[in-house]
């Protein structure tokens, strides 16, 4: 399970910003490509009249847009993705803390930075996996459309895991440290997934 916001995390957003300005200027971080621009520059306030569904496109456009970038646990916020950290679990890799030393996204910062850059911060959701899952209205799995929350959950993890589906039953995600943000094509088709799926979830939408 991804952890809930810490002082840490919320004290260290000088440093955040000040990595991820320097990723954006090496090129580790992918630029926002076209339709995820066009999202982003749009007047404010926009986002909040779009119909659902093309409010759901533009999540999946800046989806798309971050494919390729690293994970790291406890990484990505409303600006993007940051530096992460380790805790006694996660984060690591071969013994070494990759979490301190990368600036990506874990699977939940990385839905609550789509949301929030698509919808202009009219749709806010908190870095913490098991609070997007009770933010929105359920989906049937019948349903679902570009931009909606696929959880995932394990008897040893409940809820552990979020990504975004972009359509055509494929999702974008940000698995695990090691990996990069990556799109998975018929996403609950594979059994790996379809055995863990939890249900979808859709913000912005009223809950009840």
């Amino acid at each position: 399970m991804e952890p809930q916001p810490s002082d840490r995390d919320q004290t260290s957003g000088v440093r955040r910003r000040r990595m991820l300005g320097l990723a954006l200027g090496a090129g580790l971080v992918p630029a926002l490509g076209p339709a995820a621009q066009a999202a982003s520059d749009a007047p404010p306030g926009t986002a909040r009249s779009l119909p659902a569904a093309a409010l759901g496109r533009r999540v999946a456009d800046v989806a798309a847009s971050q494919l390729g970038v690293p994970y790291a646990w406890g990484g990505g916020d409303r600006l993007g993705a940051s530096l992460g950290f380790c805790d006694e679990e996660n984060g690591w890799l071969n013994g070494v803390c990759m979490g301190e030393r990368t600036v990506g996204f874990d699977c939940s910062g990385l839905s609550l930075y789509c949301w929030y850059r698509a919808s202009h911060g009219t749709v806010e959701l908190g870095h913490y996996t098991v609070a997007q899952f009770n933010l929105g209205a359920p989906v049937e799995r019948d349903a679902l459309a570009p931009g909606d929350l696929l959880f995932f959950s394990r008897p040893d993890a409940p809820l552990h895991h979020v990504g975004i589906h972009v359509g055509e039953g494929a999702m974008i995600h940000a698995e695990r440290t090691g990996t990069l943000v990556a799109r998975v094509e018929n996403v609950l088709d594979v059994p790996r997934w379809a055995g863990e799926f939890a249900g979808a979830r859709r913000p912005g939408q009223p809950s009840a």
